[in-house]
């Protein structure tokens, strides 16, 4: 995990923290405690605004707190059909380099052939389960021998 994802984390879960030690349902019955025997209709309608003013912030934050939680899951999280879609789209690039390439290494494409098949639902997602960071250790190293690859065909031509 990046420093920058752990700095957010860090300050997502102080703000939420800070939310959970608010006190909110002490404060909301402390209050209402206090205004039980009051008689001026104006007091009672500024406190019960302000009461209710509270919770729909508080309930804003706790909902801005998961919803920045989400993103940064998602960063790391990929669903199913991305991993098939991803799946068909590496195994028609590999056909692809197969066909602009007949006399390549061989041994280069097998090791791309045996990369693509890691790339299914169930290695994924047990690999991601496992805390696994599919992004960097796939797709780092797809795009070197991707890059690679382009390279060399590029040096043959000269």
């Amino acid at each position: 995990m990046d420093v920058s994802t752990i700095n957010i984390l860090t300050e997502m879960g102080v703000s939420l923290a800070k939310l959970a030690l608010k006190g909110t349902v002490t404060s909301v019955h402390n209050k209402i405690e206090i205004i039980k025997n009051e008689k001026n209709m104006e007091t009672l309608r500024n406190t019960y605004n302000e009461i209710v003013n509270q919770l729909l912030m508080e309930r804003e934050e706790a909902i801005r707190i998961a919803q920045a939680y989400k993103e940064e899951l998602e960063k790391v999280e990929i669903s199913d059909e991305d991993i098939r879609h991803l799946h068909n789209t590496v195994s028609t690039i590999l056909e692809i380099v197969k066909s602009m390439s007949p006399n390549s290494n061989t041994q280069q494409l097998e090791s791309f052939e045996q990369l693509k098949e890691l790339i299914n639902v169930d290695t994924l997602k047990a690999l991601q389960l496992l805390g696994f960071n599919y992004k960097a250790a796939i797709g780092e190293p797809l795009t070197q021998v991707c890059a690679g690859t382009v390279s060399s065909l590029g040096r043959k031509k000269r």
